[in-house]
């Protein structure tokens, strides 16, 4: 059965209500913020954020993969361009959480599984440790070149038992 005749009429509701329409392209927040694909991970929820505040990039484990790195690298181009300015800043919030999906990525048998299964190569986005996961990914969006040295990224793990999130490294330019 499908949902989307419920989602339609979360819609329907949601629209009548509706005041939102002059909001700015920019994020109020200045946020770009890369989480996971799970459920049970909506930063709108966990964070808080209101329609307009945040830009959301989700993926599997909320990794930073090549197509983030477009991503991040796009945005920041066309925040320089709309603002008329070099810098185009604004911050990027990494945002792993425990009991992701993306830890069974460490086994070994899962990610031969997978390889031979749908030809995808799962070990670079395998979580270990989500402490080392995330300062990684800091470091692999500070050695990308085409992401401006001035855009801030700090990162932050969800407890999803707790609720609770706890920032890893602090928030910081990339250069």
């Amino acid at each position: 059965m499908s949902s989307l005749p419920t989602l339609l009429d979360r819609n329907q509701l949601f629209s009548e209500g509706f005041t939102d329409g002059d909001l700015p392209i920019l994020p109020k927040l200045r946020s770009v913020i890369l989480t996971c694909v799970d459920a049970r991970v909506d930063p709108a929820h966990v964070l808080g954020l209101e329609l307009g505040d945040a830009v959301v990039l989700r993926n599997n484990g909320g990794r930073v993969t090549d197509a983030v790195i477009d991503e991040i690298a796009t945005l920041a181009f066309m925040v320089a361009m709309m603002e008329g300015d070099a810098k185009g800043g604004f911050e990027v919030i990494l945002m792993q959480h425990t009991q992701c999906g993306a830890e069974r990525f460490a086994d070994p048998a899962f990610q031969t599984a997978v390889k031979a299964k749908l030809g995808v190569d799962v070990s670079a986005h395998a979580i270990h440790d989500h402490t080392q996961s995330l300062q990684g990914d800091v470091a692999r969006l500070r050695d990308a070149a085409r992401i401006p040295g001035h855009v801030t990224v700090s990162a932050v793990l969800y407890d999803v038992q707790s609720g609770r999130v706890e920032e890893i490294p602090s928030p910081a330019p990339l250069r």
